[in-house]
Order: structure tokens, then sequence, then C-alpha cells
């Protein structure tokens, strides 16, 4: 919810890196498969010429790791679609989509204020 992680792809030779450090350096160890998602999914080949930097800031570790995965995914989509073509773009993200729509889809759920005359958003 208030994690948010910017990624820059450009043309370049396979090189990922969060916040100025190497991926497979990310913590929590027990999440960094997440992280790993897109790129096992899509297979190296897709990433091998492009570099990935990402920003992520705000929010607790793991929405963070979910940030991050949801900007590389996205990163990757909107790379092909400049750079490369339009039919390549559209399986990728049919993949990315198969597997799991958070990767490109943002979750819009938020909190709900409380109302007065109740204790919380919906009790009365």
């Amino acid at each position: 919810k208030t994690a948010t992680a910017v990624a820059h792809c450009k043309p370049g030779n396979g090189l990922i890196k969060i916040n100025g450090s190497p991926m497979h350096l990310v913590e929590p160890e027990i999440l960094r498969f997440k992280v790993y998602e897109p790129i096992l999914l899509l297979g190296q080949d897709k990433f091998a010429d492009v570099d990935i930097r990402v920003r992520v800031k705000g929010g607790g570790h793991t929405s963070q790791i979910y940030a991050i995965r949801q900007a590389i995914a996205k990163a990757i989509v909107a790379y092909y679609q400049k750079y490369v073509d339009e039919a390549k773009k559209k399986e990728i993200k049919e993949i990315l989509i198969n597997y799991d729509r958070t990767l490109l889809v943002a979750d819009p759920r938020r909190c709900e204020p409380k109302k007065f005359g109740g204790v919380g958003a919906r009790a009365r």
C-alpha cells in the first residue's frame, strides 16, 4: 500500500540492481524467490540485454518485495513495447498475467476510515 518501487529499464547486459545492490542480496531471504519470479517465468534470455535499476522506499519488508517484483515485471513489458515489438510484449504480458495478476496489476484495496457512532469503519 505504501511501498513504492520505481524501475528504470535500459539496453545493457543483464544487470539488475535494487537500491544500488545486486539482486541476490535482497532481504528477507525467504521472499527472495518472489523477486526472481518475473525472471524465472520469462527466462534469463529476455533479461540478458537489459539493465534494470530499481529504487524502493516506504512500507515494510514484505510489501517492498512485492513492489519490486511488480516494478520489474512492468518495466520489462514497457521495455519490450518501446524497443522491441508489440507481439513479443503481448506474449510476455500473457505469461505474467496467467501466472499471477498482481505482477502487473496493483492491488487497489485501502483502509476504510472510521465513522462516527461506532468503534470501526463498519461496526455500529
